[in-house]
């Protein structure tokens, strides 16, 4: 193994490192909102909007999200969307992981007990204090383990970003190993990276479940 190419590829690698981070947090963050407000649009929707909304969620769900890209970044043009590498790709992964979001807002939606829903509406709160007090509360208790669990899921696939030429991991180990051939060190710089922010981000979601579940405990 030449460990030199580490020092001699360092910046590049490191600044690709620095852009997945970056693109995934985005696209998570973006997603996660929007896939809450299609949660919550879906509840109090009329059919028409449902079924749209349902349409889109099941289109995302069952094409690849490297077709979803390339229609975003090469067809966008056509219909006058014309987005540069970065801005596309953080638009794709944000519409691809607002559908499965979605979806897991909606299912921790449908686990709360309907008895505090019920005790909260004999109280006399209103629609707005129960939605924000009750509701999301008990539904991100039980969403949490999913959310985290779809999080992890999108790190892979930022590596796809990398067929628009967005600068990320993928692309800078393409760039080293079409320079020097070095498969090894390449894919070894793949694998322990994502390894570790994998690991990172999922240490981070058992804490935040425990922070979560210590808050209801309180309560």
């Amino acid at each position: 193994m030449d460990w030199g190419l580490f020092v001699r590829f360092g910046p590049a690698l490191a600044q690709g490192i620095a852009m997945t981070i970056a693109c995934w947090i985005a696209g998570t963050v973006l997603g996660m909102a929007l896939g809450f407000v299609i949660a919550l649009v879906r509840r109090r929707a009329p059919r028409a909007l449902g079924w749209v909304l349902t349409a889109y969620i099941e289109f995302i769900r069952g094409t690849p999200f490297l077709v979803q890209l390339f229609v975003l970044y090469y067809g966008g043009p056509m219909v006058g969307l014309r987005l540069d590498a970065l801005p596309a790709g953080i638009l794709g992964l944000t519409l691809y992981g607002s559908a499965y979001f979605a979806e897991i807002f909606r299912a921790g939606f449908q686990a709360v007990p309907s008895g505090q829903i019920e005790a909260a509406r004999a109280m006399g709160f209103a629609p707005g204090v129960i939605l924000r007090r009750v509701e999301v509360p008990a539904m991100l208790v039980s969403a949490l383990p999913a959310l985290v669990n779809f999080s992890i899921i999108l790190t892979k696939e930022t590596v796809i970003l990398s067929m628009i030429t967005v600068p990320e991991i993928m692309f800078a180990t393409g760039k080293m190993m079409a320079e020097t051939f070095a498969f090894v060190e390449t894919t070894l710089v793949l694998a322990l990276f994502f390894w570790v922010f994998v690991e990172v981000i999922s240490r981070l979601g058992r804490w935040l479940e425990r922070r979560a579940t210590h808050y209801l405990l309180e309560r």
